[in-house]
């Protein structure tokens, strides 16, 4: 096996992780809530205290993989993750009142999560090259859809069982994944001398200020998606259990086929783009208004199934957009600095994934209608800001790279003539047929069609009648 195939495995486990540490609460809450004598406010801690624990330690991590490598910080993080929601699972078995340490150990879970997926995405920068960037970039968006996928179903499965085995599952997934990463994902040996903060914060804000007009869009666009995303997700689950009485694992089931839809559009779009910056333009701008369209529909649409039908179209232009995004915002900085972007970028698309449900839900108290339109207008105006704004240009690297790869392609479509060739000429030969040149096909299409070549006449008027040396 390959070792970029190696590496790719051993990446593709964590940004599946970092899903599940909020998406695996969500269809136990209810149950924990009843079991500890919870009030409401006190259970949304419980995915509060995650969300924003992993979104104030994610710049530290993007910077400590700068400074120290992207593979150890990775490591330590994932032993974190998996300790907090041990740390949880063994207070819930053990005490008669085990919110403080739940709560305690939902914070180390966070801490671990700010150094998964946003570093994992610095490490395929630095691993990958190229179209092989880009696709390695939509796998990773592709994992992070299954997780989110999967996450309801496999926290409603846990439950059953018991419903602390949900903390209980995170250091088996953990050591898993750990062991995948730590085996197979070799990172390139990169000499790291220590830089000064000031400094290296100097060196972000120059980042900004050379790519900020298009990357401060690319953030929000980012974030958008996943905040349209997990907020009407938020009400199609409300709407499946309270109207339509489905719950358990057919809601989730239900649940996952918008997700599903928008993880396939993910991974094809990451094998279509590979580093054509105008494509990825073009595709990020087409998502969104595929994302406005989906919304306005929405709100004239009753039925339950008829809605997730018509969600199908808004997953495609998430799936379309986010692996450009990633492609993007890896390509437009050096790679000594991709650890904090990166982690920068995730901290923007994190906080999306916190506000969605709660606005959703104050929108939703105003009308259905109201909440429907607002989100299709903000999908609308940030299509339009891309139209205008959303023109990364082309680093030196980047330049270098797409030219090496153009040569590349030129060199194996010449490689690949010539073999044909060659092939001919043997097929020839072998029917004792000799190949016939341009000029000997050219003479015998003029003799049929006129009778005499044009040519040799020209030829023989020009030497004056006379006959060539040597013949008759």
């Amino acid at each position: 096996m390959a070792q970029s195939t190696k590496n790719l495995i051993g990446l593709s486990g964590i940004p599946l992780i970092m899903v599940l540490g909020n998406s695996m609460l969500i269809p136990v809450l209810p149950t924990m809530q009843a079991k500890m004598d919870l009030s409401s406010f006190q259970t949304s801690l419980l995915i509060t205290s995650f969300s924003i624990s992993a979104g104030i330690v994610i710049p530290l991590a993007g910077y400590l993989s700068d400074r120290f490598g992207r593979k150890i910080v990775i490591i330590l993080a994932l032993i974190l993750y998996g300790l907090g929601g041990l740390l949880a699972g063994l207070a819930s078995l053990w005490m008669d009142n085990p919110y403080m340490l739940i709560m305690a150990g939902r914070i180390l879970q966070g801490i671990g999560a700010a150094g998964t997926a946003p570093i994992a995405m610095a490490l395929v920068g630095d691993l990958f090259d190229g179209a092989q960037e880009s696709r390695a970039l939509g796998l990773m968006e592709t994992s992070n859809g299954i997780g989110k996928v999967l996450s309801p179903i496999i926290g409603s499965l846990l439950a059953l069982i018991v419903w602390y085995m949900v903390f209980l599952a995170f250091p088996i997934l953990c050591g898993i994944i750990l062991l995948l990463f730590l085996f197979l994902t070799k990172e390139k040996k990169q000499e790291r001398k220590p830089i000064p903060v000031k400094q290296y914060m100097q060196s972000i804000g120059k980042v900004f200020k050379q790519h900020g007009k298009w990357l401060i869009p690319a953030f929000f666009i980012g974030s958008i998606c996943l905040f349209t995303l997990f907020g009407v997700l938020f009400y199609l689950s409300d709407l499946l259990e309270k109207k339509h009485k489905i719950d358990g694992v057919i809601k989730g089931g239900f649940l996952a086929i918008p997700l599903l839809i928008m993880s396939i559009a993910a991974y094809v779009t990451g094998l279509i783009i590979k580093k054509k910056l105008k494509l990825m333009r073009m595709f990020v701008i087409t998502g969104m208004f595929l994302l406005a369209a989906s919304y306005v529909i929405a709100s004239f649409v009753k039925g339950a199934y008829a809605l997730i039908g018509v969600l199908v179209i808004g997953s495609v232009g998430t799936g379309m957009i986010l692996p450009c995004l990633n492609s993007m915002i890896v390509g437009a900085v050096q790679k000594s600095e991709r650890g904090m972007i990166t982690s920068l970028y995730s901290g923007v698309r994190f906080i999306g994934v916190a506000v969605g449900p709660p606005v959703f839900t104050w929108l939703l108290g105003i009308s259905r209608t109201v909440m429907f339109f607002t989100i299709a207008g903000l999908s609308l105006v940030f299509a339009i800001v891309g139209i205008f704004f959303l023109k990364p240009q082309q680093t030196q690297s980047q330049q270098q790279s797409q030219q090496a790869e153009s040569n590349k392609e030129d060199l194996a479509e010449e490689e690949k003539k010539q073999k044909e060739q060659q092939a001919w000429r043997q097929i020839s030969e072998a029917m004792g047929i000799e190949p016939q040149s341009k000029e000997d096909k050219r003479k015998a299409e003029a003799i049929k069609h006129y009778g005499f070549d044009p040519g040799d006449l020209i030829d023989h008027l020009l030497n004056g009648g006379k006959k060539e040396k040597g013949k008759e």
